[in-house]
């Protein structure tokens, strides 16, 4: 597995139990160690996507989640956002929806958007 945990890019060597590492090297640091352990254990990710937005001068409005939440939750993540529709006015940074999914993340608008 390659680590994406920082710029060094190393080539980590895994070996597992089937649910938990037991045996690991390649890392330069100990973010390495951490990084292999949480993509074997639990791996998480941030949702990146976009809701719908009606009467505003966009017709979708760019969304994250404020932190990672498991990866096994992403497509019911998704469906829960494809229910959201944005009618008023947002500023980047505003939560449109608090604890998604009671994941402990918000989804958060990275851009502004206005009325028409």
């Amino acid at each position: 597995m390659t680590c994406i945990a920082c710029p060094q890019g190393c080539f980590l060597e895994v070996e597992t139990d089937g649910t938990s590492v037991i045996g690991l090297s390649g890392h330069k640091c100990s973010r390495g160690a951490v990084y292999a352990r949480q993509e074997i254990e639990a791996p998480v990710r941030t949702l990146t996507t976009s809701v719908l937005a009606r009467g505003m001068d966009l017709k979708m409005l760019p969304v994250r989640t404020s932190g990672p939440i498991p990866k096994g939750k992403l497509a019911e993540a998704m469906d829960a956002v494809k229910r959201i529709t944005i009618t008023s006015p947002v500023k980047a940074g505003a939560v449109v929806a608090t604890d998604l999914l009671g994941l402990g993340a918000d989804l958060i608008a990275t851009r502004s958007l206005n009325k028409l």
